[in-house]
This record gives structure tokens, C-alpha cells and sequence, in this order.
């Protein structure tokens, strides 16, 4: 079973109706797409709110009669409930995410984060969904903004929904992970763009994160629905990069403007903490956060190697270091 998280596994979708909200994201976009390309799906819910995303992604999709188009908001729990009638899986990445909007907007934050997952856990048992897995981030582990709060928030709900879930026949589990390589408003495209300045701005020298490509992404989450019992949180063994060494492989010519670590930022990111560490697992292809709960059977992954006491992931302490040359390959597809 270890094996699962990290060979991508075929036909995981086929004849079965997938919701994936946030569905015009980035994220999004690569999963439907994947599943379109890879799976025999019955149909595939496009949900998001954004109706001029949806124009485009239909026109990509124009000769395709596996996706169904649906303008909504997770804040919405009757429309939720409709559209999750006749669903098996979720996949659920609709999300106020940027750090800053959330400092700025905190209501805003916790109505879409915390009250939508908690509308979406509702319409999910309701309906009967088979499984639901939700995005996580890393800074939910041990979080200082409120973006990373309301995600924590989050999964606590997910998690503790198995509680009652399991008996009514619905799953729920957690996928955690660091910056996803080009995503939309990601560090890659803000540097390209200040690279014709000649100047780029850099909070501080030291600063490091996660990195993981939106096709390792999608395949991590695919098998992770495949596999999961529910009340898994799942994070995949992906490396870590310094951001100075980011703009060295982007733009070596350009100068550096250290402008100091902003509201509600860490200078190095962590997804399972010394406290997470003592209920996680380590398999081949990531780790898995145990949860407490009576309901939760250990056996459900035999396989899995307990991490020695004090054990933390982070990105400064990861063994697993991208070099400049390396990201400048992955960085390549953008220019």
C-alpha cells in the first residue's frame, strides 16, 4: 500500500462521478485534464466562481462531454447539496489562499476556508460520497498567518467528520504540500516578470520551501484517493530549494533587494511538526499523519515506519535540496 503513494495508479476514475471544486485553479485545471487524458471518468463537476475561467476551460473542452460546468461557491451550502447528488469522489482545492488577502480580509478568509469545508462535509454525507480528499498547505502546521490557521482549521473538520462519516458511508482525508512549481500567483512567474526590472525583491537570504510540480501533485493526490481509509493526512517526500539559489537559476544577472520577511511569513516552511510527528508514518513515497481517534486502525498501513522522537519535516532540514541547475530545467517550461 505504501507503494500506491508514489506510483501513479490507472482506471482509479473509471465510470465514476468526480466534483472537483476550485476547478478552474491551478490545480484544478492539471487534475481534470489528467483524469480526461489517463481515466474512462462518468463526468467530471467543474465548480468555481469564476465564470470567465469556466468560458475558457468549456472551449478547451468544447468536443469533451465528460465535464459539466457549474458556477458556485463552497459558502453555498444548498447549492453544494445539489451538486453533489450522484457523486463519488471530491476533490476539494477551492480556497482563499494568498497569504496577504487573507491578513487583510479575515472574515472573507474564514467563511470560504472553514465554513465552506464545513458546508462541503454536510453535502458530502448528505449525498453519499464515497470519498473526499482536501487540500492542505504547509503552513497549517504550526501556523503564524491566518491562512495557514483556517487551514488547520480545516482539517481538523475533515478529519474529525470520519467520526460519524465512516458508519454513513463517506471518507474523508487531507493531502499536504508545499509551492506548487508555476501555479498561479506563484514565485516563478512574479520573478520572471521582475527580471526585466533588473531587480529582485527577496525577503531574506536564509528563506527556503517546499516545491512539488503540479504533475507530481496530481499523481500524489490520485493515489492518495485511491488508497486512503479516511482521517489520513498525506504528504508526499518532495525536495526543498533556497530562494536565493531560485533567482540565481531565473535571473544570475540581475540584483538582489532583501526587503525583510513580511506579516504573517516564515523564514522556512514545515508539513509535520515534532508533536505530528509522534502519530505519523513513513512510507516510500511520503508520510502520513495518524489520527487520534478511536475509530482509526493502525493496521491500515502495516508497512509504515514509525519517525524516531523529535522527527520534524521542514524545508531547511530536508535532505532533499534542488540545485540551481536543476531548477533552472523546471523553471525552463515558463520562460
Amino acid at each position: 500500500m505504501e507503494e500506491i503513494l508514489q506510483k501513479s495508479s490507472k482506471q482509479v476514475f473509471k465510470g465514476k462521478t468526480i466534483l472537483v471544486t476550485g476547478g478552474t485553479g491551478s490545480f484544478g485545471k492539471a487534475f481534470i485534464k489528467y483524469i480526461v487524458n489517463n481515466d474512462c471518468p462518468k463526468k467530471i463537476i467543474v465548480f468555481s466562481r469564476d465564470e470567465m475561467k469556466q468560458y475558457f476551460m468549456r472551449e478547451e473542452y468544447k468536443n469533451n462531454n465528460v465535464l459539466e460546468f457549474v458556477i458556485g461557491d463552497i459558502r453555498d451550502q444548498n447549492k453544494l447539496n445539489t451538486v453533489c447528488k450522484g457523486v463519488d469522489y471530491v476533490v476539494h482545492t477551492a480556497a482563499i489562499k494568498i497569504v496577504p488577502t487573507a491578513e487583510e480580509n479575515p472574515t472573507e478568509a474564514i467563511k470560504t476556508n472553514i465554513f465552506g469545508a464545513m458546508n462541503l462535509i454536510d453535502a458530502a454525507v448528505n449525498n453519499q460520497v464515497k470519498k473526499v480528499i482536501a487540500f492542505s498547505t504547509d503552513k497549517a502546521c504550526n501556523p503564524v498567518n491566518l491562512y495557514g490557521a483556517t487551514k488547520l482549521c480545516s482539517d481538523k473538520l475533515f478529519i474529525a467528520a470520519n467520526s460519524y462519516s465512516l458508519s454513513k458511508g463517506t471518507a474523508f482525508s487531507v493531502v499536504r504540500y508545499g509551492n506548487v512549481i508555476g501555479s498561479r500567483g506563484s514565485i516563478i512567474p512574479i520573478f520572471l516578470e521582475k527580471k526585466k526590472e533588473g531587480v529582485i525583491p527577496v525577503t531574506d537570504e536564509r528563506m527556503t520551501r517546499f516545491w512539488i510540480s503540479l504533475e507530481h501533485g496530481v499523481k500524489f493526490v490520485t493515489n492518495c484517493l485511491e488508497c486512503m481509509s479516511g482521517g489520513e493526512i498525506f504528504i508526499p517526500k518532495i525536495p526543498s530549494m533556497k530562494i536565493v539559489d531560485l533567482v540565481h537559476a531565473i535571473a544570475p544577472e540581475c540584483r538582489i533587494d532583501y526587503i525583510g520577511i513580511k506579516p504573517g511569513e516564515k523564514l522556512h516552511e514545515t508539513m509535520i511538526s515534532p508533536d505530528d510527528s509522534r502519530n505519523a508514518i513513513e512510507l516510500d513515497g511520503g508520510y502520513i499523519i495518524q489520527p487520534q481517534f478511536d475509530w482509526w486502525d493502525p493496521k491500515n498501513y502495516p508497512n509504515g515506519k514509525r519517525l524516531p522522537d523529535g522527527f520534524a519535516y521542514s524545508s531547511n532540514t530536508n535532505p532533499n535540496f534542488l540545485s540551481i541547475d536543476q531548477m533552472r530545467e523546471l523553471i525552463s517550461q515558463f520562460k
